[in-house]
């Protein structure tokens, strides 16, 4: 397989790198000084795809490729990724799905207790010296809250189990009522905000799902509410969020994702109230690993004509 040209688009994991120079030829997207100048002389030779949430497989690369053959995103999330296009083109798409569930649902949790109470402010104010002067104001427990979710797939589910073990009431939104669960379906996002005091984005993101937190949701959910985003960043509409927050219309908002990835909004920076990560979901050693060996295996399955392990397209 080492003459089978494998295009990565952007800088992801060194393993995942490592492995695929190890295996395929490898092109790197991001070291090129000219991209059209570089599709232009290697379009016959790439075969393959390795994208992810940054930068994947949009129609204009695919049509630039006339060999490709296979797309990979290292990830769940296929956003970045023109799938009509793939299918019209009869082109493969794999993504990374229940590796990362864990991880993702785990750092949802870490985001509802940082919040209410208060984890990283709490760090401050013993590494800043004012625990000598104070103590640090009371804060708000999580265990028994009501919490709502958006999408409940397998990361919505997994937060769901999650946060049944700490008492809470769960309910949901999705496309559609799940027969498999008990927990309380609300038909739109509104009603669901409405309904619990803690509201978790896990849906995928497509046109329907785009600033599906929006002013009336965030209003909905109000001025003792906490938001969770771990989906994507145009999930939210973050200058709606953003003024929320800073006007007291809620409680507080937990955020691993945003909508100018890697620039996060600089007015929350100085809220107490706001716990900000940088999009590090299932950035753990074991699951980071896990993503690249399944992009590895999927890659290895379709050029061996083989059923590939978790399809897309």
């Amino acid at each position: 397989m080492e003459t089978i040209g494998v295009l990565m688009t952007c800088p992801m994991y060194s393993y995942l790198e490592q492995e695929l120079e190890a295996r395929f030829n490898l092109f790197k997207l991001w070291q090129q000084p000219s991209k059209a100048d570089f599709l232009k002389t290697n379009q016959h030779k790439i075969k393959a795809i390795v994208g992810n949430t940054k930068i994947g497989a949009d129609a204009e690369l695919i049509d630039a490729l006339p060999k490709l053959e296979f797309v990979a995103s290292y990830s769940v999330g296929l956003d970045k990724i023109d799938l009509k296009k793939c299918e019209e083109k009869g082109i493969r798409v794999t993504n990374t799905p229940d590796v990362l569930t864990d991880d993702v649902a785990d750092l949802a949790i870490g985001l509802i207790l940082g919040v209410l109470r208060r984890i990283c402010a709490c760090d401050g104010h013993v590494r800043s010296g004012k625990w000598r002067e104070a103590d640090f104001k009371l804060t708000t427990k999580f265990s028994g809250k009501s919490v709502g979710i958006i999408g409940l797939g397998r990361i919505g589910a997994a937060i769901a189990k999650r946060a049944e073990a700490f008492s809470c009431s769960i309910s949901y939104h999705s496309r559609s009522q799940k027969p498999y669960t008990n927990y309380k379906y609300y038909s739109n996002v509104i009603d669901l905000a409405k309904n619990c005091q803690i509201l978790v984005v896990a849906c995928a993101l497509t046109e329907e799902t785009q600033h599906i937190i929006n002013r009336d949701v965030i209003d909905a959910l109000g001025p003792k509410g906490i938001l969770i985003n771990i989906g994507r960043g145009a999930h939210v509409d973050e200058p709606e969020l953003v003024s929320a927050l800073l006007e007291g219309r809620l409680g507080g908002a937990g955020l691993d994702v945003y909508g100018n990835e890697p620039e996060a909004p600089e007015q929350l920076f100085g809220l107490d109230n706001v716990v900000l990560l940088p999009h590090v979901g299932s950035d753990t050693i074991e699951t980071s690993n896990a993503m690249a060996d399944l992009v590895i295996a999927n890659l290895e399955a379709h050029f061996n004509s083989k059923p590939l392990l978790t399809p897309v397209v």
